[in-house]
């Protein structure tokens, strides 16, 4: 799956976020890739990501959706070489987002992320972020990430 390494190892390894970051013992580790214009990622749900009904979990699903198109975000700052006024990348946070789930996705699969940014300027970039399962969209994610800028 996309070049190697990922994202998330290449862009920032040291991250503890509970999606994406690679230093936190009890996250998700999302992996991220370029295949050709979208990021991909694939998650392997665990039991723990239950809803109490066979399937995944809403905010997991949410959680996960938003750390990959973190990913895709990132990955623009990074191309574009946006700094902040220390000389590291620029940082964006997550402003909002929407979800929509499409149907229930099921616990056992391995799901299917893909991700690619709308809209991206130097103060707010949109992402759309897609699970699917069997080929099946499941949930949507429109995130809007807005550069943050310390007062």
């Amino acid at each position: 799956m996309g070049t190697y390494p990922s994202i998330q190892e290449s862009l920032y390894p040291g991250l503890t976020c509970f999606g994406c970051g690679l230093a936190n013992p009890h996250g998700l580790h999302l992996l991220s890739y370029h295949e050709g214009d979208l990021i991909v990622a694939e998650f392997s749900p665990r039991p723990e990501h239950a809803n109490g009904f066979g399937f995944l979990n809403a905010g997991i699903i949410a959680a996960v959706l938003d750390c990959h198109g973190a990913a895709a975000m990132m990955s623009e700052v990074a191309t574009r070489g946006w700094k902040d006024p220390a000389g590291g990348p620029a940082l964006f946070i997550t402003a909002s987002f929407d979800v929509t789930f499409h149907r229930p996705t099921p616990l056992g699969p391995t799901v299917r992320l893909t991700a690619s940014p709308q809209s991206v300027d130097p103060s707010q970039i949109i992402v759309r972020s897609d699970l699917s399962v069997d080929g099946k969209v499941r949930a949507t994610m429109t995130a809007t990430w807005a550069r943050f800028r310390p007062r």
